[in-house]
């Protein structure tokens, strides 16, 4: 067996592993990643983020070919959809990703494993699989990422009942498919399929879609969605999903049962912590089995840190990434910090729905006194001009000092938009310095410009 000596071994190549991994190594380290699937890049690269906002663009395309392009003057016949060119344009979209990271893990002079990396002691793991080695390490960072989360009652056979892994690749278009779970991951598969020609019909056990999101622009993504063709079925505790003559019989307590020939589990995601040799150190998870850090990302065990879906708070790719710059930073230079009020969030659907910082809902309930600020898009002269209309921006500031608290938007581009929001909340700008800030016209961007103003009970063009 083979071995080595590393400043840092990263066990994980997914946003936060393999962005740890780099800035570790610009910063002087000398640095090894584990990965145990052949592609970098981890859950989103591969069967994640990246493939699904390719089948959302493709099939965002093909759908407005069918009903919108005629409203611009633009006249179609005859358009087919082609799935498997489609598919394959998404699987050449994740290759030149991960690929795109193996390249910067050879600028940067990682060394990579392939294979399982498991935590044999005090600053030992042990590599088996492909490359079978054992590491010396000053530093072990855990950046393992997440799974699909399992539902009681519901066997997934990765044919008819899967798992979004399942769902970015399905051979022929579903004629209805049921989508358990009104999350991220779910609402947007399920408009993939939707676009693309499935009845599509999604079962909440909540009482809202989006949770965590801010329920006002939630119920509004719910009407939206609804008018696209989704269907929705709140409150809806799927007991069990089973084969049924060729296709999948779905129960749901106190209803009666949904007759479909796929199914897509989307519940959430666990954390990914299975054989990793934590007990070898004497390291506990918490109740909802993710791994207990400090501000820092240090465990309870010297040496060994934790980043990403594998800690609390939200499973987001980027906040993966911040915080692992920010471990590997205060591991090398003492300094290193994570403003979780300033992570985004985003869903992308047609419209998109973003969210950075506090919600209203959490605002009310934290009793904090705050001014609201709203602007449509249906008022923006650039989304007229795109035909997309429907949606607004929501401006959440402190009632006394104007200083932003949330920013959440349900509209065209929302994803991009958010980031200018996200920098006012980093930099603790007011309301006011983002009213005051010129924004070109015409530009979706705009509509920041005026919800801000909006809290100041003075927008121009409403």
């Amino acid at each position: 067996m083979a071995q080595a000596s590393f400043d840092l071994v990263v066990i994980g190549s997914g946003p936060g592993g393999y962005v740890a991994a780099i800035r570790a190594a610009q910063l002087g380290l000398n640095v090894a990643c584990i990965e145990q699937e052949a592609a970098l890049g981890g859950t989103c690269l591969r069967i994640g983020c990246i493939p699904s906002k390719a089948l959302l663009e493709a099939s965002e395309l093909f759908y407005e070919a069918k009903k919108s392009f005629s409203s611009f003057g633009i006249k179609l016949s005859g358009v087919e959809l082609d799935l498997a060119k489609m598919l394959q344009k998404k699987d050449s979209v994740v290759r030149a990703n991960t690929q795109g990271v193996a390249f910067l893990f050879k600028k940067h002079k990682i060394t990579r494993y392939v294979g399982h990396g498991r935590i044999a002691g005090p600053g030992r793991v042990l590599v088996s699989g492909e490359n079978e080695a054992e590491l010396q390490a000053k530093h072990i960072l855990i950046a393992t990422g997440s799974k699909v989360a399992p539902l009681r009652g519901v066997e997934m056979d990765g044919k008819l009942i899967g798992s979004s892994t399942e769902a970015l690749a399905y051979e022929a278009v579903p004629k209805h498919l049921v989508v358990i779970g009104a999350g991220y991951i779910g609402l947007e598969m399920g408009s993939v399929w939707s676009r693309l020609g499935s009845k599509v019909t999604v079962l909440e056990y909540l009482d809202r879609i989006l949770p965590g999101m801010d329920s006002e622009l939630a119920a509004e993504a719910k009407k939206i969605l609804e008018r696209q063709g989704l269907r929705f079925q709140l409150g809806a505790r799927v007991t069990g999903a089973k084969p049924s003559n060729g296709g999948v019989r779905v129960e749901i307590a106190d209803a009666e049962p949904v007759e479909c020939d796929r199914v897509l589990v989307a519940v959430g995601r666990v954390p990914n912590t299975d054989e990793l040799g934590l007990d070898s150190i004497g390291l506990a998870l918490d109740e909802r089995g993710r791994i207990p850090v400090d501000e820092h990302f240090r465990t309870a065990k010297a040496g060994v840190y934790a980043i990403g879906d594998v800690i609390k708070g939200p499973m987001l790719a980027h906040k993966a990434s911040e915080e692992g710059i920010a471990c590997v930073e205060h591991i090398v230079t003492g300094y290193g910090h994570v403003n979780y009020d300033a992570i985004p969030g985003v869903v992308y659907t047609n419209p998109e729905v973003a969210s950075v910082g506090k919600t209203e809902d959490e605002l009310k309930e934290a009793g904090i006194p705050f001014k609201k600020g709203v602007f449509p898009f249906s008022a923006n002269g650039r989304a007229r001009a795109l035909g997309q209309i429907e949606g607004r921006a929501k401006f959440l500031a402190d009632a006394k000092t104007d200083r932003l608290l949330g920013v959440h938007i349900i509209g065209p581009r929302a994803g991009d938009l958010i980031a200018e929001a996200t920098v006012a909340i980093e930099f603790a700008a007011s309301a006011e310095d983002v009213a005051r800030t010129s924004h070109a016209h015409p530009t979706l961007a705009e509509v920041m410009k005026e919800a801000a103003l909006a809290a100041e009970g003075r927008p121009i063009h409403i």
